[in-house]
Order: C-alpha cells, then sequence, then structure tokens
C-alpha cells in the first residue's frame, strides 16, 4: 500500500512537471524555427537550427535599452515594495490605532480581487496630476503602491519577531524608528528575501502598464512591450519565431536573479536560523 501512494504520487509530480516545462521546451525549441516551420508544426525539433532569429530579435525588440528600463522598473519598484510593506507591517504588527482592522481589510481587499485593468483610469489621471504620465517612475509608483501581497508575507515573518525585543530595546532608549531599523529590520531578511523575489518577478513581467504610460514614448517601453511588439513586423507578417527567441532571452534576467537570489536566500535563512 505504501509502495502504491508513493508511485501515484510519483506520477503525478511527473505529469505536473511535464505539464510545467512542455511549453518552456516548445518555446526553446521554436525559437531555432524558420516562421514557416513553426506555423505548420510538424516537427518538434528544428529542422536546421535558425541562431540567427536571436540576433534579429535582439536587433528588432531594441533588447538593450528595453532591459535597461525593465531592470529599471524591477529595481526601484521592489525597492519601494520592501520600504514601505516592511514599515507597514512593523506598525500593524506591533501598534493599535483607530481604523487598523479597516487598513488590513483593504489590503486584503486589493490582494484577493482583481481589479488591476478596472483601476487603470483613475490611476492613469492621477500620475497626470502628478506630472507622472509618460514616464516609468509612474509605473513604479502605482507597483509600489499594489503589492499588498509583500505586507501579509512581512507581517506573518514580523509575528514570529518576539515582542520582548522591541521592549528591551525601548529601555535601552532606543525609539521606535531605531528599533525598526537595528533589530527587526534584520530579523526581517528571509522574509524580504521571499518578497524581493516576487516582486522582482511581477514589475520584470508587467504588461499593461508599461504599455499604456509609454504609447507616446516608444524609448521608454519595457522589454514586456518590446516582445509584443515582435508579433508582427513592418510588413505586418507575423514573426512568432523572432517572439520565442525574445522571450527565451528575457528569461535570462530573471533566471540569474532567481539563482544568485536562492543562494542568498538560504545564507540569510541560515543566519537567521543560527541568530
Amino acid at each position: 500500500m505504501k509502495i502504491a501512494s508513493r508511485a501515484v504520487m510519483w506520477v503525478f509530480l511527473l505529469l505536473v512537471a511535464f505539464l510545467t516545462l512542455f511549453p518552456v521546451l516548445i518555446t526553446i525549441l521554436g525559437s531555432f524555427k524558420t516562421n514557416a516551420e513553426l506555423t505548420a508544426g510538424a516537427t518538434v525539433m528544428p529542422t536546421i537550427w535558425q541562431f540567427s532569429n536571436y540576433a534579429e530579435a535582439w536587433k528588432q525588440a531594441n533588447f538593450s535599452t528595453y532591459t535597461v528600463n525593465s531592470l529599471f522598473v524591477a529595481v526601484t519598484s521592489t525597492i519601494g515594495i520592501l520600504f514601505v510593506s516592511s514599515m507597514a507591517a512593523y506598525v500593524v504588527n506591533r501598534m493599535e490605532f483607530p481604523g487598523k482592522k479597516a487598513y488590513v481589510g483593504m489590503q486584503a481587499f486589493t490582494m484577493f480581487v482583481a481589479i488591476g485593468a478596472v483601476v487603470l483610469r483613475p490611476q492613469f489621471e492621477l500620475m497626470i496630476k502628478l506630472h507622472l504620465h509618460n514616464t516609468l517612475w509612474g509605473v513604479v509608483l502605482i507597483l509600489i503602491s499594489a503589492h499588498a501581497s509583500a505586507f501579509f508575507i512581512l507581517q506573518s515573518f514580523m509575528t514570529g519577531i518576539p515582542k520582548e525585543l522591541d521592549e528591551a530595546a525601548r529601555i535601552d532608549g532606543c525609539s521606535r524608528g531605531r528599533t525598526f531599523w537595528t533589530i527587526v529590520l534584520p530579523l526581517l531578511t528571509p522574509g524580504l528575501g521571499v518578497c524581493a523575489l516576487f516582486a522582482f518577478r511581477g514589475a520584470w513581467n508587467e504588461y499593461l502598464l508599461p504599455f499604456v504610460f509609454t504609447l507616446s514614448k516608444p524609448e521608454l517601453q519595457t522589454l514586456t512591450v518590446g516582445l509584443a511588439n515582435l508579433k508582427y513586423g513592418v510588413s505586418a507578417a507575423s514573426q512568432t519565431h523572432y517572439m520565442m527567441a525574445g522571450a527565451c532571452l528575457s528569461i535570462l534576467p530573471i533566471l540569474v536573479v532567481y539563482l544568485f537570489a536562492n543562494k542568498s536566500f538560504m545564507k540569510m535563512t541560515a543566519g537567521s536560523l543560527k541568530g
């Protein structure tokens, strides 16, 4: 019975792995095909490996400029999300104030209810009033304000930090701000690592906001918008093979960040456990 249940579990895991990795494999193989071969769909493996697809995708999608724009949006918004969410989680977890339950409920509402496109026009009008429309700073500001999951993750981590540490720091003369920055925040490093990964990935893959905010300034477009423009060339002919090659190239930065962050996250977790 034990062997049978384990076999069923392995079959299920292999099926999930196959369903997850198969589209990635098809995209990688499709990036080396001609558009005609890709459209025909007769073979899985490319007949002739078209490495030139990557060079053409890099050229047409203006990868160097768009990658810098995407990195700016992803890095800046990630830092902002960690900064705002960690302080908000500290205040909610450690203090009592009027409207606390309403604030937490509002955060939960924005996280569980998909309202992205619904509030797009009010967000754009707000950025116009702040003179941040047609800028990447407007995209960054909206991404920072719409990341409630980081707040709940950090609040959950903060629950495991004893409040006695705060009280001891206050007895030693530390203000609330100094207590947060010097005592609580270093203990939140595992949670900050988790939030950073989610925030960076979300900002890197964001399409709608950069598309709307850079309509009149193509030089500010991010990589996701540039990839969408690869779908059709100047002649309006389908360029799916270039789009797949561009998608494979766009994965590389986020993959490097994930591998680096994963190693750093393991070190942070080990350090917090040792402490």
